[in-house]
């Protein structure tokens, strides 16, 4: 039997190393003391002085009419509307293109697959503006592109390919592709690919095999990247300002307007918030979603 000195020998040595615990746990968060503060200086603290100035009145007293004038004003709606029309479109072209792409790429051979995704991350060490003017150059009027119809006969007059809505959208898409192909095909890498076979020797068509095991499983990378290239697409600035010729008004380039030629910070702030609040709820209503299709898909 225990004495009563091992007992308490016993509770002190557990006091000690629960005390030796807690200090090696509060040392470890302590490590994360800087990159707190960096958060809060970088992200929480501008979106706070955002967020005041979006109740700030033109007589600089707190109001709501920069609020009411986002949805009294059709011009604010107006911007709204072509921004999700936008995003909604390059998504969607962006996901037609990019699923068979990374499909092929996930196919390939290690070294061509090497390759490949080498030239899919090509992009990525070209600043997006000079991508945009490369695509002004090609689509513009005079561009290589109408050049080289013209020249072979198919066409009698130049295609309007730049300073409007097609030229936007063809650029966003080129730029937003390698955000949806790279999330894809990590995905479907990580897929085993005896479940394919698997199916296949249980009678099932190589098209059946795809539509019931391949694609549910790739599934949640197809959708990441589906999400991060519509929150990508409603703060985009540079592309839709440069082929879009103005004509494409979109909600970065309003709050641009609002700050650069009115100098209404509090209008910018509040396109801002709205902007910020949209793509949260996004983003959280495309989590509630997964998260259902996933128990759905494994009941």
């Amino acid at each position: 039997m225990m004495t009563i000195t091992s007992i308490h020998s016993v509770s002190l040595n557990h006091e000690a190393l629960r005390r030796a615990d807690s200090r090696e746990r509060l040392w470890l968060e302590s490590l994360t003391l800087p990159g707190i503060v960096l958060l809060i200086a970088v992200v929480l603290l501008p979106i706070g002085v955002m967020l005041y100035l979006s109740f700030v009145g033109e007589n600089g007293s707190f109001s709501f009419e920069n609020y009411t004038r986002l949805w009294t004003t059709p011009v604010y709606r107006q911007v709204f509307d072509i921004t999700l029309w936008v995003s909604f479109v390059t998504t969607v072209l962006v996901a037609v293109i990019g699923y068979p792409l990374a499909y092929v790429l996930a196919h390939l051979p290690e070294r061509l697959q090497n390759w490949a995704l080498l030239f899919v991350l090509l992009p990525f060490w070209t600043p997006v503006l000079v991508r945009t003017y490369a695509w002004l150059v090609l689509l513009q009027d005079h561009g290589l592109i109408n050049e080289g119809l013209l020249g072979l006969g198919l066409i009698s007059e130049p295609l309007e390919l730049s300073h409007n809505m097609t030229g936007a959208l063809i650029g966003m898409v080129q730029i937003m592709l390698p955000f949806l192909v790279l999330p894809l095909f990590s995905s479907m890498k990580a897929i085993d690919h005896n479940l394919i076979a698997a199916a296949s020797n249980l009678g099932a068509t190589p098209a059946k095999a795809f539509r019931d095991v391949f694609f549910p499983l790739s599934l949640p990378g197809f959708l990441a990247g589906i999400l991060m290239v519509f929150v990508l697409c409603l703060g985009f600035y540079v592309t839709p300002a440069v082929l879009g010729g103005g004509r494409v008004i979109m909600v970065a380039m309003r709050i641009d307007a609002n700050v650069r030629l009115y100098s209404s910070w509090g209008a910018a702030s509040s396109l801002g918030i709205v902007l910020l609040v949209m793509t949260v709820l996004l983003i959280l209503a495309a989590v509630f979603i997964g998260r259902r299709a996933g128990r759905g898909m494994f009941q």
